[in-house]
């Protein structure tokens, strides 16, 4: 049986219906969560706050919370590159270099926008082309060096008219763009980082934080979990599973690893699953556009453990503000971020001592 509520097959207000997932029975379990609470796991006897109340102190970068070791890179501009998710594009260039990765639907798939700042990829792609979604999604980076490769008219129209540096493949002329002939076109076209600093030079501003950074992330509390299992839009589905070897949580698409070019697993320090509304986009009817601003349940993972909360964005110019039940803020790990933008019962959570293979896709 599955439940479902205002956001997840497993959420309820003020509370965390886990499920149960051996033999696929779908048994429910209640267990009760606020910042105030303290829980016992399923596999510790300790308990531990839900938040963190001491944030990250001392110069960090803004897109991380990690160190500042060179305060002339902090003050670079950040990139925004969106990224093929086909099944033609895979392996993708640049998604564990990136600080924070959004997942968006799109199309019967998805697509990502990785955004670097501490770090780059070269190279970087397949790069693809935006959607009316991107504007809200990334206008509080700050004037972002946006790279795509083109959209119809109205999307064309909603680049030029946003705060975004226009670095498409035919406005950067010199960017350093090019074809691979490993993969066959579209899902083929190519970038380096490096490149696009460098040409966009005097452009761009420095992004501000787009979280917040707990000081002490092992105190960050919550619920032990082994993962989460998301279906997108169309016939995609995406897992998530802890390694606590590595203390990341490490991506799947259908049941195989999600590798990167280099033969590696996806991973991130800090996993946000923001449940959002899609509307048409104006520019296609065919186009989801996700809205990202205004206020929706949102699921934090890092730790190797889950809290539930509430995302608030009140225009596309704030950074997000992720806050659990009793309003407290929720600090993450320093580290990278990924960011799934999903609907309203697209996901489902595998908690402590069941198994992610086991459990049912939502």
């Amino acid at each position: 049986m599955k439940i479902y509520s205002s956001s997840f097959t497993f959420a309820c207000i003020g509370t965390f219906l886990v499920v149960s997932c051996g033999g696929g029975s779908g048994a429910v379990d209640s267990v009760p969560i606020s910042s105030t609470t303290s829980t016992t796991s399923a596999s510790s006897s300790s308990t531990s706050p839900v938040t963190s109340s001491v944030p990250v102190a001392g110069p960090v970068m803004p897109l991380t919370g990690l160190p500042m070791a060179d305060g002339a890179l902090a003050m670079r501009p950040a990139i925004a590159v969106k990224v093929d998710n086909h099944p033609g594009a895979r392996p993708q260039s640049g998604l564990n270099q990136a600080d924070i990765v959004y997942e968006e639907n799109v199309e019967s798939w998805t697509r990502f926008a990785l955004v670097f700042h501490s770090q780059g990829s070269d190279p970087v792609g397949p790069i693809r082309s935006a959607r009316t979604q991107d504007i809200d999604l990334l206008s509080s980076l700050n004037e972002v060096l946006f790279v795509w490769s083109g959209g119809n008219a109205g999307v064309r129209a909603a680049v030029e008219s946003s705060n975004f540096v226009n670095m498409s493949a035919s406005a950067a002329r010199k960017g350093g763009f090019f074809r691979s002939d490993d993969k066959k076109a579209p899902h083929n076209l190519y970038t380096n980082t490096s490149n696009i600093w460098t040409v966009a030079a005097g452009r761009g501003g420095t992004p501000p934080p787009q979280f917040s950074y707990s000081a002490d992330p092992s105190s960050n509390g919550g619920l032990d979990v082994v993962g989460v299992k998301l279906r997108m839009d169309g016939s995609m589905k995406a897992s998530w599973e802890w390694n606590s070897d590595k203390r990341v949580f490490g991506r799947r698409h259908d049941d195989k690893l999600h590798l990167d070019s280099n033969g590696e697993q996806v991973t991130t320090e800090n996993l946000l699953i923001l449940t959002v509304e899609y509307k048409i986009s104006a520019a296609n009817k065919k186009s989801p556009e996700a809205q990202t601003t205004g206020t929706g349940v949102a699921w934090v993972l890092q730790q190797g453990k889950i809290t539930q909360g509430t995302w608030t964005r009140a225009d596309k110019m704030d950074p997000w503000t992720l806050t659990d039940e009793t309003g407290e803020p929720i600090l993450l790990t320093p580290g990278r971020t990924f960011v799934e933008l999903i609907r309203k019962g697209q996901g489902v959570v595998v908690p402590a001592g069941e198994s992610l293979a086991a459990t049912a896709w939502p």
